[in-house]
């Protein structure tokens, strides 16, 4: 009896050559559209994965040390790293409005708030 398979000898996959098939052959624009769908349709669902905020902790850790083994990671400069910082303790503080108040947070904070 003779095989259904006869001139297809690459059963395993994509053994060394390139292939012009998938996701992964795609261009990465078009690799983030696709994702982006999915992750919006995720969220109409309700069945997409919200991030703690030590998980994303984490994963931030994660991303920026495999960046600097990688020798990929962004060297800040003293002056980046000090606008940086500023700018982590306003948002973390609710301050960083130097020009006035322009209409955020016109109430304050007067009861047990959640602070750190």
């Amino acid at each position: 009896m003779a095989s259904n398979n006869q001139g297809n000898h690459n059963q395993g996959g994509n053994q060394g050559g390139s292939s012009n098939r998938g996701f992964a052959s795609m261009d990465p624009d078009r690799q983030r559209e696709i994702a982006s769908e999915g992750g919006k349709a995720a969220h109409e669902k309700g069945t997409a994965h919200e991030f703690s905020s030590e998980e994303a902790r984490e994963a931030g850790s994660k991303g920026g040390k495999a960046a600097h083994e990688k020798g990929t990671a962004h060297e800040f400069t003293s002056e980046e790293a000090r606008e940086a910082g500023s700018k982590g303790g306003q948002a973390s503080h609710g301050g960083g409005n130097r020009g006035g108040n322009q209409g955020g947070n016109q109430g304050g904070n007067h009861g047990g708030g959640n602070r750190r």
